[in-house]
């Protein structure tokens, strides 16, 4: 017999579940019992389709850069910009704290950090050529 992981959700307070994964038997054919169920051969699924895996297309980069270029900046981010123009000592600190606040993660707070540290050199750059 093969032994299978079934995954269970258990629901501890409002803000925390536990996955618990306890071995059970494949189904026995029989209608009572741990086991009870018809005899099924299980089949492998496939693969499921993930879009972060899939690098973007220069289509795709292209319009986000013109949507950027028309709308601008959001209202966070022009605070994260404005963080990064006066500076200080633990600036990268604040903007990390500040960006994963409302961004959720800490990957996206680093990578949105970075976006807006590019956004600054290119206007830096854009001000020092106009000169």
């Amino acid at each position: 017999r093969e032994v299978l992981l079934q995954t269970q959700i258990i629901r501890l307070t409002h803000t925390h579940t536990v996955l618990v994964r306890h071995p059970t038997m494949a189904n026995s054919g029989i209608a009572q019992g741990i086991n009870k169920g018809h005899v099924v051969q299980k089949r492998e699924k496939p693969a499921r389709y993930n879009r972060k895996s899939v690098q973007a297309s220069k289509r795709q980069l292209m319009a986000r850069e013109i949507a950027r270029e028309v709308c601008g900046l959001a209202p966070y981010e022009r605070r994260i910009l404005d963080m990064i123009k006066t500076g200080g000592s633990s600036a990268d600190k604040r903007i990390y704290k500040f960006a994963k606040k409302r961004l959720g993660t800490h990957k996206r707070a680093l990578k949105k950090r970075e976006d807006i540290k590019a956004v600054n050199t290119a206007q830096r750059v854009r001000a020092a050529g106009a000169n």
